[in-house]
């Protein structure tokens, strides 16, 4: 059975961090990675001063390639091709067969939301990073496959967070009493980031409550 983990790692203990090093001001949101052989290419959302950033990544010695996608708002979205191998975090996630449901990243530490496909998995992981001292900081576990099995369905953070305020402020009312570009402007982000997290909020919850029994 599925299981979901919370957690936090200092940005410096793994290579993915130090290649994605930031400023104070700056943050970054991993949106999805695409397995490539040896290789994974993350696509990611930096916010704040980008310029310094993207030549600090460029200048890394596993990066081979860093492509800007998007501009929108002060929000850069970014393709990383990089060697993977040196990262002995994303290794463990690899070796564990874990999906990468949300990661998120500040100056100092990172915040990761993963899915492992059971407890075993999970618990490899653990040895693996216990091995490679790796400091993960583990905060919530938790499983969603069925309702009421975990607290939030699958749904992230900042996905149960903004569903929960566009019910409340009317957003599915008849008719509509706000947008998605007024729940961005409470949210501090952009207006596309809004409508992401709810699309990816309802897959979740509909995946994980109403689909649950015909998966069974």
């Amino acid at each position: 059975m599925a299981v979901i983990v919370d957690l936090t790692l200092p940005s410096q203990q793994f290579e993915l961090g130090r290649i994605l090093e930031m400023e104070e001001d700056t943050n970054v949101v991993l949106e999805t990675m695409v397995p490539l052989g040896e290789r994974t290419v993350p696509f990611f959302r930096v916010h704040g001063e980008e310029n310094e950033f993207e030549e600090s990544v460029r200048r890394h010695v596993a990066v081979n390639e860093v492509d800007v996608i998007s501009t929108h708002d002060g929000e850069v979205l970014y393709a990383l091709d990089w060697d993977v191998s040196g990262d002995t975090f994303f290794g463990g996630l690899m070796e564990a067969d874990a999906n990468l449901l949300e990661a998120r990243g500040v100056a100092a530490t990172w915040s990761f939301e993963l899915r492992f496909p059971g407890h075993d998995g999970l618990s490899a992981f653990q040895n693996h990073c216990t091995e490679h001292d790796v400091p993960i900081d583990v905060k919530r576990l938790y499983n969603p496959t069925k309702p009421g099995a975990g607290p939030w369905y699958g749904l992230s953070s900042p996905q149960r967070t903004t569903l929960s305020r566009a019910v409340e402020s009317g957003y599915y009312s008849l008719p509509r009493q706000i947008s998605t570009q007024e729940l961005a402007t409470e949210f501090g982000v952009t207006d596309q980031a809004v409508t992401e997290r709810l699309r990816r909020a309802i897959c979740n919850l509909v995946t994980n409550t109403l689909l649950v029994e015909d998966e069974e």
